[in-house]
């Protein structure tokens, strides 16, 4: 029997990543929020790798503490090791990556929540939501309990009719055991909604004391740690670190997979859902990649009090005893001992290409996603999602704009445009590749580029954000003083320049265009330049990456204006493409399914060519005629 408990604004529906930043973010800008886990020792837990960040993923962690999210603050807490990765490369890449004492991550993000004005976290499945004329209108419990609200926030993650599979041995429960959620999918259905099914997984977890260290190669983490968020001090988090290790498979490794891979679900044909192409299972790595001698294997500690540590590259479906043996072939594993089974687990998402850019259903008035229910795959992925599904949400009900992120001005944009316009036909994951624009979308500037909009929407303090203007000024000052400071053909100047293997000047130059040398940097040209004053390290950063790319990063701006043009030529939701001459077929049925936003858009989804473009153009060019 059902019964009404209490009228809210946002029900938030899963614990996961996407769930805490969706439900902090509606909650702290003043709306009355309730997040429903199933499990409430599940909440903001890392089921598989360890880790925050990592290449791109790195970039999204920045960019959703630059708008006012928690993940970088939570991982600055509680990290055991960090590095940041292809230093070796140029800053567009740079990303940061820290191991999570995972325990103590949940933890922390638990308390967090708990700790939160206006937030209320509730252990109950929800089983159905109450749609009424194509309107949100409450959710309902498993026990009967509806909760009236104005906006509902789905962000089930991997617990859809989950199922996880180990060999032959098949369990109906979501990831580490816990209870699958195996009733809302239906009424999702009923909803008119369509599911797809995917599939991930996960390794074996290893017993420390098991394994011969001496025959590993150690992965310490860097010597200067640096934080996610903008908001912590660097000298709070400097620590003892915990070091990863690296070992390979062997030709007795892929023997024993090749052996047993009739074992094995994924190839039994007992795996229906769709896998993730870059994160893929040994046994899938074996296959694919028949020619490669081995593979790498990270190990990586699950914490600062366990002795729990994760195989990294080793995900796994097949039976327990292969998975034993296999394992016990890698150098330093001869004698170690599994905790916990690796398994493959299938589940239920969405076809992310029935949301709007606010992550809004585009059938269902109050009806948000975000995370892995949208299709996507990781922690960072799920988290960016969720914030800009609360924020658009909270916006929705007081009223105001929406918030929209374009690709070019984050990670987020990139990630939630591809979701939208292109779809997914498997987990979707993250890449540095992904963004056209990724000179301007580093992570060392998220904050320059997001936190204004982080104020805007109510996440960012006053003071966070005068902080911000501040850094803005001290970085422009900096970069027209060394503009304008010429170095003459001096004693002092030229040996410098022979000492750093630089070219001599003949006459006069700007500092400015020395930093520009590959072989000179802000850093260096302290030693000439006479009227230096120590800055704050952010600004240093900031003052050698755009002097010494400027080139890059103008005609980057130059493309971003062109996208722009587009971007801003804007499509109305209801519009009737089967009707505008001069459409392909294919074209219009394309259109009409995703409903672009702008021609931008329009022209990102497959299916629509240049052409189709051009005629859109003409039509609108068409209307703007006929209201004048």
């Amino acid at each position: 029997m059902s019964y009404v408990v209490s009228n809210i604004d946002v029900a938030v529906i899963g614990g996961g990543h996407a769930g805490c930043e969706a439900a902090l973010a509606t909650a702290r800008m003043g709306l009355s929020t309730v997040l429903f886990a199933i499990s409430l020792d599940s909440i903001a837990m890392l089921p598989c790798n360890p880790n925050i960040g990592g290449t791109s993923k790195g970039h999204l962690v920045r960019e959703i503490d630059a708008l006012g999210g928690e993940m970088g603050k939570n991982i600055d807490k509680t990290f055991i090791q960090s590095r940041m990765l292809n230093t070796g490369k140029g800053p567009a890449v740079h990303s940061l990556r820290a191991q999570a004492d995972k325990f103590n991550y949940s933890k922390q993000m638990k308390m967090t929540l708990e700790r939160t004005e206006n937030l209320f976290i509730k252990q109950e499945e929800i089983v159905k939501i109450h749609v009424d004329n194509k309107k949100v209108k409450a959710v309902e419990t498993s026990t009967g309990a509806i909760y009236n609200c104005k906006a509902v926030i789905i962000a089930t993650g991997t617990y859809l009719k989950a199922r996880c599979l180990v060999g032959d041995i098949i369990e109906n429960t979501g990831p580490n055991g816990l209870k699958a959620s195996n009733k809302l999918s239906e009424s999702l259905k009923e909803l008119g909604i369509e599911i797809l099914r995917f599939k991930t997984g996960t390794p074996a977890r290893i017993d420390k004391r098991t394994i011969d260290f001496s025959k590993l190669e150690e992965q310490p983490g860097d010597e200067k740690i640096i934080p996610f968020s903008f908001t912590t001090n660097p000298k709070d988090i400097q620590r003892e670190q915990i070091s990863c290790w690296l070992t390979y498979t062997n030709e007795k490794t892929h023997q024993i997979i090749r052996e047993n891979l009739h074992r094995s679900p994924l190839y039994a044909g007992e795996i229906k859902g769709v896998g993730a192409r870059y994160c893929p299972s040994i046994e899938d790595k074996v296959v694919r990649f028949a020619d490669k001698e081995r593979h790498q294997v990270f190990l990586e500690p699950e914490g600062e009090d366990t002795t729990e540590m994760y195989v990294q590259g080793m995900s796994s479906s097949l039976p327990a005893d292969v998975q034993e043996a296999m394992i016990r072939t890698l150098p330093g594993f001869e004698n170690c001992e599994i905790m916990r089974i690796g398994y493959a687990i299938e589940y239920d998402c969405i076809n992310p290409i029935q949301l709007r850019h606010t992550l809004e259903f585009k059938e269902i008035d109050g009806l948000f996603s975000a995370g892995q229910f949208n299709g996507s795959s990781g922690y960072e992925e799920a988290a960016a999602q969720g914030i800009v599904a609360g924020i658009n949400a909270a916006l929705k009900i007081l009223g105001k704009e929406a918030l929209y992120i374009d690709r070019s001005e984050g990670y987020i944009g990139v990630l939630i445009d591809d979701l939208v316009t292109k779809g997914t036909n498997e987990p979707y994951r993250m890449m540095t590749s992904r963004a056209e624009y990724r000179l301007l979308l580093r992570q060392d500037n998220a904050d320059l580029r997001l936190t204004e909009k982080g104020y805007r929407v109510g996440l960012v303090s006053k003071e966070r954000y005068e902080k911000l203007l501040e850094k803005k000024r001290l970085i422009d000052e900096e970069i027209n003083r060394l503009k304008k400071t010429i170095v003459g053909v001096s004693p002092l100047v030229q040996d410098f320049l022979k000492a750093n293997n630089s070219t001599p000047i003949k006459s006069g130059i700007a500092l400015s265009e020395l930093i520009k040398r590959p072989e000179l940097d802000y850093y260096k040209i302290r030693e000439i330049d006479k009227d230096y004053v120590e800055l704050p390290e952010d600004v240093q950063e900031q003052v050698n990456i755009q002097i010494k790319y400027e080139g890059y990063i103008k005609r980057q701006m130059l493309q971003v204006e062109q996208f722009k043009k587009l971007e801003q030529k804007y499509l109305r939701e209801d519009l009737d493409y089967s009707k505008i001459k001069g459409l392909r077929i294919e074209a219009a049925q394309k259109l009409q399914q995703i409903k672009p936003r702008s021609i931008g858009q329009a022209s990102r989804i497959s299916g629509v060519s240049p052409s189709d473009i051009s005629v859109l153009l003409v039509y609108l060019e068409q209307i703007n005629r006929s209201k004048n």
